[in-house]
């Protein structure tokens, strides 16, 4: 039995994996989904046990930013480990912790000048969520429990997160457990009509969000949504303008504005943050994923000063917002975040992506050539292939033919980690990657594409 196959089946016989039909992984390298022990990592590339190479053209789940075992963040990790490895965060404080906030205050939109930490993407909407509501009671509002979401988004899979997200797949097992957002008409540029522009199509949608918040503003505690690009609703995108016109409507409704920059935050959109393209400040901006270039698990968020006021008071008024995490402000997590942004700062890297992403899209008329492909597009650092029959935006592969995992199996074959949702082959890779690296990962896919469309 080789290195391979002995942690893969020791895996399959103790772990239950994510995101994962665990049967699709029964039959060794000739299952379904082949489960692929990864034993080293350095820069994109992955590599298992055998020796064999995987380019991580996701970066490990939209993550890791900087490439794996990046060398500074790696040190700053081990320096952290000789001072301070974890300490309770209610009633005490360190240094990582509150240099991070600072750091973050400055870099973020204007006017988020207070950070609550937490561990994960899910999470931080979980209190972005119950700040926004508890905000409200706390201002004698308790009325206004319910909340506005995009069709088609997806916030994380905890109870808050997944009830204001509706990507079915995820969501309605668990509908009748869940809270019910009032869901308004996502401003995907995929859905627009033919002679349209993005941005015609963003403006056009905002008349149903006008809607919403005219019927159910003195309800509603807050809007929510991943700004300019829906990733887990198969990476749809749409123009800054919507955002634009939800920042003043909420303003004029008196509603917070939620900013799901969990994916697309840290420069993944072409600027550090997605609302840097509207010019708009959130009320709250969810962080994660990109904060720690994907090395350990770290989440944060941010908002202004006046909502922070409204908890400010007396104890006895009950007030307070008494949300906590074990490991909430653990040093090593906020040193690994404090590296990253070092990162940030040693390269102007908005330019550097600028450039990767013109390569990326050279790459990607390859695909917007292929017969079987309806479109590619593209924000930032994130190209997505969008496969149907004949290239028409108006069809769809059924999701029973599983024609993205025919990409993913061939992409492994090749030495490729791509992981298509459902019809859409996406690129997410690091931002180290080379043009080399970029020429092997469009050639890859376009093979991918070419073998899955096949009837």
């Amino acid at each position: 039995m080789s290195e391979n196959q002995n942690w893969r089946q020791r895996s399959l016989n103790a772990l239950w994996h994510p995101c994962t039909q665990m049967r699709d992984h029964e039959g060794g390298a000739d299952a379904q989904i082949p489960l692929i022990p990864i034993r080293h990592a350095e820069g994109v590339w992955l590599e298992d046990f055998d020796g064999k190479r995987y380019l991580d053209a996701v970066s490990s789940w939209w993550t890791n930013i900087f490439g794996h075992r990046h060398p500074h963040i790696r040190q700053a990790i081990k320096d952290q480990l000789e001072e301070l490895d974890h300490v309770i965060f209610a009633g005490f404080t360190h240094a990582p912790a509150v240099e991070l906030a600072e750091r973050l205050s400055s870099i973020v939109p204007p006017g988020l000048t207070r950070c609550y930490l937490a561990d994960n993407g899910s999470t931080a909407v979980e209190v972005a969520l119950k700040l926004s509501f508890h905000y409200w009671r706390n201002q004698g509002q308790p009325e206004r429990t319910r909340y506005i979401a995009l069709t088609n988004g997806y916030h994380g899979e905890t109870l808050g997160a997944l009830a204001v997200g509706d990507t079915g797949l995820y969501r309605d097992t668990y509908a009748p457990l869940l809270m019910q957002p009032i869901y308004v008409q996502s401003p995907d540029a995929y859905d627009r009509a033919d002679g349209d522009s993005w941005e015609d199509h963003a403006r056009k949608c905002f008349t149903q969000m006008e809607a919403a918040l005219e019927q159910h503003a003195s309800e509603v505690c807050a809007v929510i949504l991943e700004p300019l690009l829906q990733c887990a609703g198969g990476m749809r995108m749409h123009h800054p303008v919507y955002l634009s016109l939800l920042r003043e409507a909420c303003d004029r409704h008196g509603v917070h504005l939620i900013t799901d920059e969990i994916a697309t935050g840290f420069g993944r959109t072409g600027t550090l943050f997605a609302c840097e393209q509207a010019d708009i400040s959130p009320d709250f901006i969810c962080l994660s994923k990109g904060l720690t270039a994907g090395t350990l698990p770290l989440a944060a968020v941010l908002t202004g000063n006046e909502i922070y006021q409204a908890f400010y008071a007396d104890y006895r008024d009950g007030k307070a917002f008494l949300h906590s995490h074990s490991y909430t402000g653990n040093p090593l997590l906020c040193r690994t975040a404090l590296a990253t942004l070092d990162v940030f700062e040693q390269d102007d890297w908005m330019a550097r992506n600028s450039k990767t992403a013109a390569l990326m899209a050279e790459g990607g008329k390859t695909l917007a050539a292929m017969p079987n492909v309806a479109e590619v597009r593209q924000t930032g650092m994130v190209m997505a292939a969008e496969m149907t029959p004949g290239g028409d935006r108006r069809r769809s592969y059924p999701a029973t033919e599983r024609r993205g995992l025919r990409v993913y199996r061939h992409a492994l074959s090749r030495g490729v980690l791509l992981r298509p949702l459902g019809n859409v082959v996406y690129f997410m890779p690091p931002y180290v990657i080379t043009p080399d690296e970029i020429e092997l990962m469009m050639a890859v896919a376009a093979e991918g594409i070419e073998l899955a469309t096949r009837e």
